[in-house]
């Protein structure tokens, strides 16, 4: 039997469609091929670049952050190397019982690392900077997807110590505070860079080239000296202790230099374990809390009135009967006195003497030796977050806002602007920068503001202060001349003066030829005794005794027993 015969079968297809399918057939061929070679043999850097971006990574090189040394060479900061976990959730697939395990060397919650783990991220830290032992217990554990990663820390040998001077880093060893954020620059040098190949584990199976070599960190050299600032320290913190103060601070300067060699404030904190932390602990005070300095400003009218001929040494002064009426205001002497020398004006801190003084004095020129030392604006050390204290325009001010400034009312200043004004005291009338870095080659002249005789007169004026009669006696230290002034200021809260104080002293010695200024203020002490002969001073002597002669300061005294000996047959005369 024939099959039928399809009509279909019996027409025959135009040539011309064969020969279109075959020309489109070679064209596409050819265009693979033109694109194969363009690819592989031209443009090769394309799929290069994508097969490597799979598995070639440029890893960073961290640069080691720079030391910070004392002047003599002591370490007060080093980066010590840690390790840093870090997992891809993906890959980390933990029995509960690896989980427990892991949870329990890194010391996070369980509840914590499961969340963590869990996250949809391809990379996430479990824990940064843990101690090299406690990663070598994890990496036994052979845990999936858990990798580790090279970072440093920052440790203070001095911890409390030095903490609001040095301040500390943060994870990423970058300076947050204190002179680790002040010089973060030079310290932290620059990372370098490498490539690597990984597998997808993350793990570097072949170390490909060196892009960059890192930089490291300077090592930096401060002026603090680490005997001095322990000294200093433990003396400021038992002053608190002792007096139930709020808080207080210390600075002691080189009066030759310029040169901060210890700078210290409470309450402290450990910079190595900053898990609890507030605000009142983080501030370096000395830097950035303003105070009205009370009495520890009267020298600086009075130099002034000497400068410009206006009394002498020996002039007199009436100051009876203890108070001073300034339009509706009254100025009160804490003790009446009748007839004093400008000289005993200083000594016994008399508000009414120098009131009289500042008085006679333009307004102008007030206010422009007060800007010459300082006051007004930052030191301009380069310490973050230093204040300016206050000093209003001179334009503005009436005769009693003149009158109360000369005794350190209605005038707020920093610890540190107050210590480097004194150097016109210590030194002959100048001022020179002060530094937070050793300083190899003093300066030997500085900015003038008092003729050299006015400072000679004012270093008599300020020895009488620690003398019989005078405010201070227990600032004396055994075998040296000491020369300072007290200072005790009634607290302003809310625009209103409360019953709260703070006591200050600064000085230097040896008076014959100044050394060292130090400056030490107790704010709200309140165990009872609150004036800045009996709660200041007391830290000055121990602190500034200690120094001189851990610097090998010869004595320029005989020594005698403490004329606070004598103090009944002395009185004790105390400023407000």
């Amino acid at each position: 039997m024939k099959p039928a015969k399809s009509p279909l079968l019996v027409d025959r297809l135009p040539i011309w469609r064969a020969r279109l399918l075959l020309a489109g057939l070679l064209a596409g061929s050819a265009a693979l091929v033109g694109r194969s070679f363009y690819l592989q043999g031209i443009h090769k850097d394309f799929l290069i670049g994508k097969g490597e971006s799979r598995y070639e990574r440029v890893i960073e090189m961290p640069a080691t952050r720079g030391r910070i040394l004392d002047r003599n060479g002591t370490v007060l900061a080093v980066s010590t190397p840690v390790k840093s976990v870090w997992a891809i959730p993906e890959d980390a697939q933990l029995t509960p019982a690896q989980t427990r395990q892991l949870a329990a060397l890194l010391g996070i919650e369980v509840r914590e690392l499961a969340r963590r783990l869990a996250s949809e991220r391809d990379f996430v830290y479990l824990k940064r900077q843990i101690p090299p032992d406690v990663a070598a217990q994890v990496a036994a554990l052979k845990l999936p997807g858990i990798h580790f990663q090279n970072e440093y820390r920052r440790y203070y040998p001095a911890g409390e110590v030095t903490a609001h001077l040095l301040g500390f880093t943060g994870a990423e060893d970058a300076g947050q505070e204190g002179i680790e954020l002040a010089l973060d620059k030079q310290l932290a040098g620059k990372p370098g860079s490498r490539r690597v190949i990984k597998d997808r584990r993350g793990e570097i199976v072949e170390d490909v080239e060196s892009i960059r070599a890192p930089q490291e960190g300077k090592d930096i050299t401060l002026a603090i000296d680490a005997k001095l600032q322990y000294l200093a320290f433990s003396q400021l913190k038992q002053a608190v202790t002792d007096n139930r103060a709020k808080a207080g601070g210390i600075v002691v300067l080189d009066a030759k230099s310029g040169e901060i060699l210890a700078l210290a404030n409470l309450p402290a904190y450990n910079p190595n374990n900053r898990a609890r932390l507030s605000g009142a602990q983080l501030r370096n005070r000395a830097f950035t809390d303003s105070f009205e300095p009370g009495s520890t400003f009267k020298p600086f009218a009075v130099a002034l009135a000497l400068d410009k001929g206006q009394v002498r040494f020996d002039t007199p002064i009436q100051t009876a009967p203890g108070r001073l009426t300034i339009g509706p205001a009254t100025i009160h002497d804490a003790h009446p006195h009748g007839v004093l020398t400008v000289a005993q004006v200083i000594q016994k801190s008399s508000n009414v003497g120098v009131s009289k003084m500042a008085l006679n004095l333009p307004a102008e020129e007030m206010w422009g030796m007060f800007d010459k030392l300082g006051f007004g604006q930052p030191t301009r050390i380069g310490f973050p977050g230093e204040a300016g204290g206050r000093l209003r325009p001179w334009k503005h001010w009436r005769p009693i806002e003149q009158a109360t400034m000369s005794y350190g009312h209605g005038i707020a200043v920093t610890l540190i602007q107050l210590a480097r004004a004194y150097q016109v005291f210590a030194r002959n009338g100048d001022l020179v920068p002060l530094s937070l870095t050793r300083v190899d080659t003093p300066p030997a002249v500085g900015t003038r503001v008092f003729s050299e005789q006015t400072a000679k007169e004012m270093r008599a004026m300020l020895e009488m202060v620690v003398q019989p009669g005078g405010t201070a006696p227990k600032a004396q230290v055994a075998g040296y001349r000491v020369a300072g002034k007290t200072g005790t200021a009634v607290k302003l809260e809310g625009g209103a003066y409360v019953n709260k104080y703070v006591a200050a002293f600064v000085g230097f010695a040896p008076a014959s030829d100044p050394r060292l200024i130090v400056a030490v203020m107790i704010d709200e002490p309140s165990a009872g005794k609150y004036y800045g002969g009996d709660v200041a001073a007391p830290v000055f002597s121990a602190v500034m005794g200690s120094a001189l002669r851990a610097l090998g300061v010869p004595p320029d005294d005989t020594p005698r027993p403490l004329q606070i000996a004598n103090a009944p047959a002395a009185p004790v005369e105390e400023e407000m």
